[in-house]
């Protein structure tokens, strides 16, 4: 075996494991964060298939941009807490 097939293997197996974690659990503050490992994942098989700009492009616009934009939307939708709430 390769180390080109084991690094594939690898990484399939945490593209896979990590997007099926962002559908099954139901926090999305988990899931956002699975989802942007599943992207990184998917950014290193670019890599390995030799398009290092689109692993860039994958990189700057989904992890950067969309990741960040999720991670705005659950913080800014997560219900207050007691704990959260000034007694007046």
């Amino acid at each position: 075996m390769t180390y080109e097939l084991i690094a594939f293997a690898l990484f399939a197996a945490v593209t896979l494991g990590s997007a099926i974690g962002v559908v099954l659990l139901q926090d999305p503050w988990h899931s956002a964060l699975l989802l942007g490992v599943a992207l990184m994942s998917v950014a290193v098989h670019y890599v390995m298939l030799a398009a290092e700009f689109v692993a860039m492009m994958q990189i700057l616009v989904y992890v950067g941009g969309v990741l960040i934009l999720i991670t705005f939307a659950v913080m800014l939708t997560q219900p207050e807490t007691a704990d959260e709430v000034v007694q007046t």
